[in-house]
């Protein structure tokens, strides 16, 4: 597939928002499938974009293929990142776009990103359902970090932590 990425415009906000949805509901990532509040969260990709870098792919017609929210330690989107480490949230890919190097091409543009910006190591969280998410971090280098798996909600299975070093 030929993509581009690039930092998101205005105009791919409502595309991307749709694209993190669909991917997050067709994953069964969210527990309470269409009425989980994360959804609102995952649509507000204008907040995002506000507070955080956010990357799409697109693909030659313009059509957002995935996207991705990067953010270095300190940022109001970091959750595990520490002290020159950047992170990485909200990967997605279209389904139709799926198996394409989308969500690699995502991942290597935020340790570049990270690169340029000095930092040492890049993370992530991870659900533990999202098993070709796994299988592609373990591909780029990244190693679990499972000191750092966490629960944001109570009841909720822990968050699957990884770190790539830069």
């Amino acid at each position: 597939m030929d993509i581009t990425i690039r930092r998101a415009e205005p105009g791919d906000h409502e595309a991307l928002g749709a694209v993190t949805t669909r991917a997050y509901l067709d994953g069964g990532l969210l527990d309470f499938g269409e009425d989980d509040p994360y959804l609102a969260v995952l649509r507000d990709v204008p907040r995002r974009a506000a507070e955080a870098e956010v990357l799409v792919a697109a693909d030659r017609g313009g059509r957002i293929a995935g996207g991705v929210t990067f953010t270095p330690y300190g940022g109001p989107w970091a959750e595990v990142a520490g002290p020159l480490e950047a992170e990485f949230r909200m990967l997605a890919v279209d389904p139709a776009a799926r198996g394409r190097g989308v969500g690699e091409a995502l991942v290597r543009a935020c340790a570049e990103r990270a690169r340029a910006l000095g930092c040492q190591r890049l993370v992530l969280s991870t659900h533990s359902a999202m098993h070709a998410a796994h299988r592609l971090y373990g591909r780029l280098g990244f190693a679990r970090t499972p000191g750092r798996d966490w629960t944001p909600v109570p009841g909720m299975p822990p968050l699957l932590t990884y770190a790539l070093e830069l």
